[in-house]
């Protein structure tokens, strides 16, 4: 019987498919690597080339991060360029278990909001819209500009900011816009688009922290002045 390629198999059972859909930590080892080395060769897939060569490394992928690239290269479907992907993988593993995982920004009053965001706004000449993406700690998940050139509801749409929060599983919600003009004081417009966003906010169980207004050298904050 002939063996199927990875390519033949059900798309439900292709690694990157499968990872794609399910995320990373739903495949096995032998599924990860054969991802990095694209194929396997006419008589085994990708991934039963990782499998048979891992039962050789005693399933162990440390034991498999020692070989050589010439020793891999000794299987039948295994050239120089996939050993080194392999190995890489291996080592860029080894790497990330040596490095402490990153510290989140923590973002839990308008100082330390405008402290973060003031770099990146003292020099625009046009306005712009960011919302701060938090978890329940107030350690920072990302941020995300909203809009280029001008702050109003048609720009800042709060669609996005909803959907940005719950991809990310955020349920802190900072936002941030910049007066290029250095007038730190809210508009009217400014206070209709806070409000907008707070009733989104509040639809979908998030909390808006505050609306901080940045310029050059001063903030406005929203929850400060009692506007939230």
């Amino acid at each position: 019987m002939e063996k199927l390629t990875i390519s033949q198999w059900a798309e439900d059972d292709r690694p990157r498919e499968k990872m794609m859909r399910m995320g990373a930590a739903a495949l096995s080892n032998a599924e990860l690597l054969a991802i990095l080395i694209g194929s396997g060769s006419t008589k085994e897939s990708a991934v039963d080339l990782m499998k048979r060569i891992l039962g050789d490394n005693r399933n162990n992928l440390n034991t498999l991060g020692k070989r050589s690239v010439h020793e891999l290269t000794a299987y039948n479907g295994m050239g120089p360029a996939k050993a080194v992907a392999v190995l890489a993988a291996c080592e860029l593993g080894k790497r990330r278990q040596m490095q402490k995982a990153e510290e989140r920004r923590q973002l839990d009053s308008a100082m330390a909001i405008y402290e973060y965001m003031h770099p990146l706004m003292q020099d625009l000449s046009t306005e712009e819209a960011w919302v701060l993406l938090m978890n329940q700690n107030y350690k920072l998940i990302k941020p995300v500009r909203l809009s280029h050139g001008g702050m109003s509801e048609t720009l800042v749409d709060v669609r996005i900011i909803v959907k940005e929060a719950l991809m990310c599983n955020a349920t802190i919600v900072v936002l941030c816009h910049n007066h290029p003009s250095n007038n730190a004081t809210a508009s009217q417009e400014d206070d209709r688009i806070t409000r907008r966003v707070k009733q989104a906010c509040d639809t979908m169980r998030l909390y808006l922290l505050d609306h901080v207004i940045v310029t050059d050298g001063a903030f406005y904050s929203f929850r400060e002045h009692g506007k939230l």
